[in-house]
C-alpha cells in the first residue's frame, strides 16, 4: 500500500487509546491561555519559545517541564477544558474509547483538592460520552519518585469516587523506583475493587516488569519494551496474553529508541504479544493516535493486516464489556475489508 493509503486507512479506522495521560495532552496553545487565566506565570515567553524546550535527551528532562506546565492547573474548570481538549481531537482521529491517566499527586502536593481535579476530568469525560459518542476509563496514577506514604494518602482522597475510578496505575521517574516500592498500596487498591496496572519495563529493566506482575498483580503492562531483553518474561506475557501499551512516538522522543525504525513492536508482533498503540503524552512528543499509528506504519513498513491487528488488541485489552469488545472489533474488520 502507498504511504497515502495508509494514511487514509488508519485516519478512518475505529481506535482505542489505553495509555494517555492527561496532563501530556496540555498544548503550549492552552497553557498560556490558562495561565493568563489563574494569572500564572510561565517561563517561556510564548507559545513558540515553549514548544523549542520540547526536546528532551530522557524521561526525567520531559517530567520536569510536564510538572511544570502542570502547576497553571488550579480550578475545576481548568480540568475540564484540558481534558475536553484532549477528547474533541481524538475524536476527529476515529478514537471511540479512551482508558487514560491522572495523576492527582502532581496537583495536591500544591494545594489544589483531589476533588477539583477529579470533577474536571470527570466531567469533560461524560460529556464527550454524551456529546462524541466516546465511552472512557479512568485510571489514577500514583507518581513512584514520591513515598510509600503519598501514595496511601492518594488512595483515601480516591476513595469516595470509587465509582468514578476503573483502576490504579504508576508512572513517573522509573530507574531507582521500582514496582516493590508500592506493594502494599497496590494490595490495598485491589482490596477496595481497583484493577491494577503498572509502567514498566520502559527505561526500567525486565525485572520491574517481572515485579509489576508478581507483586502488584498488574493485568496490563505499560510500555514494556524492556520485555525482549528476558526470553522466559516474553513466554509469560505471550502466554497469559498480558497486554502491553506501547508509545511509539514517545519512545522516540525520550531517546528509548533512536529511530522509530528500531522500534520493537513488530518483533512482539512475531512473539505473539498482546501489543497495542498509544500516545502517552502527545502534546509533548509529536503526535496523537493517528500520528503514532501513521509513523510507526511507515517506519516498519507494516502492512494493512498488521495495522488491524494492532487496531483489534488494544480493543482486546481494553476494559470494555465483552459484548462491547465484540462490537467494535466486528466493525474494525468490516472496515478492513472494505477500505
Amino acid at each position: 500500500m502507498s504511504t497515502t493509503t495508509i494514511e487514509k486507512f488508519i485516519e478512518g479506522i475505529p481506535k482505542t487509546e489505553l495509555h494517555l495521560h492527561i496532563e501530556g495532552t496540555f498544548e503550549p496553545e492552552l497553557m498560556f491561555e490558562i495561565a493568563k487565566r489563574n494569572n500564572k506565570k510561565i517561563k517561556y515567553s510564548s507559545v513558540g519559545e515553549l514548544k523549542k524546550a520540547y526536546s528532551f535527551n530522557n524521561l526525567q528532562e520531559f517530567l520536569d517541564i510536564y510538572y511544570a506546565g502542570a502547576n497553571v492547573l488550579i480550578t475545576e474548570q481548568d480540568f475540564y477544558d484540558l481534558t475536553w481538549a484532549y477528547l474533541t481531537k481524538v475524536h476527529e482521529q476515529n478514537v471511540v474509547h479512551v482508558e487514560i491517566f491522572f495523576d492527582p499527586q502532581t496537583h495536591t502536593d500544591r494545594g489544589v483538592s483531589f476533588e477539583t481535579v477529579i470533577k474536571g476530568i470527570y466531567r469533560a469525560l461524560e460529556d464527550s460520552r454524551d456529546q462524541l459518542g466516546i465511552s472512557f476509563k479512568l485510571i489514577m496514577s500514583f507518581l513512584r519518585h514520591l513515598d510509600e506514604a503519598s501514595a496511601f494518602k492518594t488512595l483515601e482522597q480516591a476513595l469516595p469516587y470509587k465509582k468514578w475510578i476503573s483502576a490504579v496505575g504508576l508512572d513517573s521517574s522509573e530507574v531507582g523506583n521500582p514496582p516493590s516500592k508500592f506493594e502494599r498500596v497496590f494490595e490495598k487498591a485491589r482490596d477496595e475493587g481497583f484493577i491494577a496496572v503498572a509502567h514498566a519495563g520502559e527505561e526500567g529493566p525486565a525485572a520491574y516488569i517481572w515485579e509489576a506482575l508478581d507483586l502488584l498483580k498488574i493485568t496490563r503492562i505499560d510500555h514494556g519494551n524492556r520485555c525482549l531483553d528476558d526470553d522466559q518474561l516474553v513466554k509469560r506475557l505471550a502466554e497469559l496474553q498480558i497486554p502491553l501499551t506501547l508509545c511509539p512516538l514517545s519512545n522516540l522522543e525520550l531517546k528509548v529508541v533512536t529511530d522509530l525504525r528500531d522500534h520493537p513492536i513488530q518483533e512482539m508482533m512475531k512473539k505473539n504479544l498482546l501489543v497495542t498503540v498509544n500516545s502517552d503524552d502527545p502534546a509533548y512528543f509529536g503526535g496523537y493516535m493517528n500520528e503514532n499509528y501513521i509513523e510507526t506504519a511507515k517506519a516498519l513498513d507494516l502492512s494493512k493486516k498488521q495495522i488491524t491487528q494492532l487496531v483489534i488488541n488494544s480493543f482486546k485489552a481494553s476494559w470494555l464489556s465483552n459484548e462491547e469488545k465484540e462490537k467494535r472489533i466486528a466493525e474494525i474488520e468490516e472496515y478492513s475489508q472494505n477500505n
